[in-house]
């Protein structure tokens, strides 16, 4: 188990002191924000109903990763020294679209961060294996049509397991959520306590 509560991080992304902390359990989900033009989406929510693309089968309704909403352009940093893992485009309909992964290393354990949802920008700038410091501008906020279809928002996700290519499973189903819970840790270790 990594033990993150000695380090300390630098925002992935700055935020105001307002932001609206989204319900994506409801029907309709609550995308927009109320208060700010900044929003929060919780971490190991039941999102029965937002993803219908055939991406996710139906089934995969869990999300793994906490998303920050806020206006295409917004800067995207690292919040740890590390290492650009990848960067690539995950495509698909409702999926993350340009992706970047870093790694990092915690009492000499690897925690992979996922950032999706990005601009193509972002990706295109890194070839992968670069050496990042915290506070690095990794990439920006993408617009819905280069993100995967999605408002716009930063997907930030924590891996104990090494990602294969450049992605990792976002959203998962009942099967598979006690595991998932294990592999991807809460991302409020690493952002804080944002809810």
């Amino acid at each position: 188990m990594i033990e993150l509560a000695s380090h300390s991080f630098l925002p992935v992304i700055a935020l105001p002191d307002e932001v609206d902390v989204l319900d994506l359990t409801v029907s309709p989900p609550q995308w927009a924000p109320r208060q700010s033009e900044f929003s929060i989406g919780r971490y190991n929510e039941d999102r029965v109903g937002v993803y219908t693309q055939a991406l996710f089968g139906g089934e995969r309704t869990i999300h793994m990763g906490i998303d920050i909403g806020g206006p295409v352009g917004t800067e995207v940093r690292a919040p740890a020294d590390g290492v650009l893992w990848c960067a690539g485009c995950n495509a698909k309909a409702g999926d993350y679209g340009p992706t970047i992964i870093t790694m990092h290393r915690f009492n000499g354990q690897p925690l992979w961060m996922l950032y999706g949802h990005l601009s193509q920008a972002s990706s295109d700038q890194w070839s992968g294996g670069e050496t990042i410091e915290a506070g690095q501008r990794l990439g920006w906020i993408g617009s819905e049509a280069e993100n995967g279809g999605w408002p716009p928002h930063l997907h930030f996700q924590l891996s104990r397991v090494e990602p294969v290519g450049c992605d990792l499973p976002g959203v998962v189903n009942r099967q598979e959520h006690a595991q998932a819970l294990i592999d991807y840790p809460d991302p409020r270790l690493v952002l804080g306590p944002l809810y």
